[in-house]
């Protein structure tokens, strides 16, 4: 072989021996590339999964709250019906002994002749102011003869009574009165109790 050749052949192996370093140098550049890109796939997955995972709360959260706003909106409709059907208990309440001292008259002026013409203006009186508070619900709380119920009357005294079941109602002393289910005011009474034996 002549050094033409030789050199020829060297350069040929030398480039071949080049061409397969390079060759390797890209493999391992390739591997690399592949590396870098499974990782970046991987921070890439590792963030949707936390993005996802804060979108999840922030739903959560936000049905939360549209569960409360609608709770809330729930109680101030509540509250403003109670206004409007309890708005005027304030005045009623007020007027309660107005009726008292109406009846009082009534049954006063009753006794006497004289009185009569009065007393029956005064019970016509009586009867308006009734009718108005029926328009606004109010009803009185029937008491003589009823069983005493403490959310309804409120006993003053007891009182012995033949013929008569113990926690009767048998006397009324102040009417009491209702508005639309809500006690306004309780009927002031007096209760049968078991006569005392000797």
């Amino acid at each position: 072989m002549s050094d033409k050749e030789k050199d020829k052949h060297g350069n040929t192996s030398g480039e071949q021996g080049k061409g397969k370093k390079e060759e390797h140098r890209e493999a391992g550049h390739e591997e690399d590339k592949k590396k870098k890109k499974e990782e970046i796939v991987e921070e890439l997955n590792a963030c949707l999964a936390e993005k996802e995972k804060q979108a999840e709360e922030l739903k959560e959260r936000m049905l939360y709250q549209q569960a409360e706003f609608e709770n809330f909106k729930k109680l101030k409709a509540r509250e403003k019906q109670d206004v409007l059907r309890f708005g005027n208990e304030t005045l009623i309440k007020e007027l309660l002994p107005v009726i008292d001292n109406l009846e009082r008259a009534i049954e006063h002026a009753g006794k006497s002749e004289e009185a009569k013409s009065i007393a029956e203006g005064v019970a016509l009186t009586l009867n308006g102011f009734l009718k108005v508070l029926e328009k606004f619900d109010v009803t009185r709380i029937e008491a003589a003869g009823k069983t005493f119920d403490p959310n309804l009357h409120e006993a003053v005294y007891q009182e012995e009574k033949d013929g008569v079941e113990p926690g009767t109602v048998v006397g009324e002393f102040q009417k009491g009165y209702m508005m639309d289910g809500r006690l306004l005011r309780p009927s002031m009474v007096s209760v049968a109790k078991t006569p005392e034996t000797v």
